[in-house]
């Protein structure tokens, strides 16, 4: 079974509330509120030892990579969240103290962005944990941001290094959490522990009139790309040398690099696309408020689809990333 094509068949043929904007199919659904701004809202599951590892995360960072995940998918709909809501399923191996890190790790990442949290749920399980995050936040009417809105001309941007959380995982592994790290190596293990959201970012795509068409990467460049290509109907090239890589990447081969990109994902930054004018005005922007932006690509007519240009020959990619339905490929 695939995830993915199971989504897509339990997505309802039609709305019932005519206040809603956008449902399954988009990081965040989006509906209307009798205010000024719409209303955005996401969940989340991890579960032990799919998701998160003991020996890579502590109790503290389960917490905040949770609540990262989601206020980073509030992101990619030029959102700024507001309240959050804890749903946990706690199994006989954690103690009290361990759970009270993993709010505290939530708790202290929600204060960076002013957000309440509201509700919740606690209950026992045999197995893993299983934590269920909701957030909940808002967008400027008619201002959120879509996966639907590239078009063929339009340039394809990072916000940020890509590759580094995977990166940070393989010294995690490797050494587990309570090795040695260089400088550099502690800034990928944060990376993957303790990643911030680029809500900042999204903020100036919210307040940018031109058309931007917006994911976050979650599962990898690959499968983040696709998604953007399928929805808006077009062909995505990427350019293997115009990705971002952090520093301490460097002593690593060009292809392991490119690989963590494409496929490790959990970097949470975010990839879109615009207009050339307009991708020219967001970069100026972005140089203003000392903001990372990384034009990596372009987007062009055709079958739905991301290819690799890579020493001079173009490669169609595989839509790898995480499939909770089938082992990965």
């Amino acid at each position: 079974m695939d995830e993915f094509a199971f989504i897509n068949s339990i997505m309802p043929s039609q709305a019932q509330q005519p206040s809603l904007i956008k449902g399954i199919g988009d990081d965040a659904a989006v509906y209307k509120t009798s205010g000024q701004a719409d209303q955005v809202v996401c969940v989340d599951t991890l579960v032990e030892g799919v998701h998160f590892r003991r020996d890579t995360l502590s109790p503290y960072q389960i917490g905040v990579k949770g609540l990262a995940s989601n206020i980073s998918d509030l992101a990619a709909m030029g959102a700024t969240p507001a309240f959050y809501l804890v749903s946990i399923a706690v199994p006989e191996s954690w103690n009290e103290k361990e759970l009270r890190e993993i709010y505290q790790g939530m708790e202290e990442l929600a204060a960076e962005y002013r957000m309440d949290l509201i509700g919740g749920d606690t209950v026992s399980t045999p197995a893993a944990l299983v934590l269920t995050i909701t957030v909940i936040g808002q967008v400027e009417r008619t201002k959120a941001k879509y996966r639907h809105d590239a078009r063929a001309g339009d340039l394809v941007f990072l916000t940020g290094y890509v590759g580094s959380s995977a990166a940070g995982l393989e010294l995690l592994l490797k050494r587990g959490r309570t090795g040695s790290f260089s400088e550099k190596e502690l800034a990928l293990v944060k990376a993957h522990q303790e990643p911030s959201p680029h809500v900042e970012q999204a903020g100036l795509f919210a307040g940018f009139a031109g058309r931007v068409a917006l994911n976050d990467i979650s599962d990898g460049v690959a499968s983040e790309a696709y998604e953007i290509a399928e929805a808006s109907g077009v062909s995505i090239v990427i350019g293997a040398d115009s990705l971002p890589f952090h520093p301490g990447m460097d002593e690593h081969s060009f292809q392991q690099r490119l690989d963590w990109a494409l496929y490790g994902g959990e970097d949470y930054v975010l990839l879109g696309a615009a207009a050339p004018a307009d991708v020219k005005e967001l970069k100026e922007r972005f140089s203003a408020r000392q903001l990372s932006f990384f034009e990596v690509g372009h987007i062009e007519e055709g079958e739905p689809g991301v290819f690799l240009r890579h020493n001079g020959q173009l490669k169609k990619l595989e839509k790898q990333g995480y499939n909770h339905f089938q082992k990965r490929r």
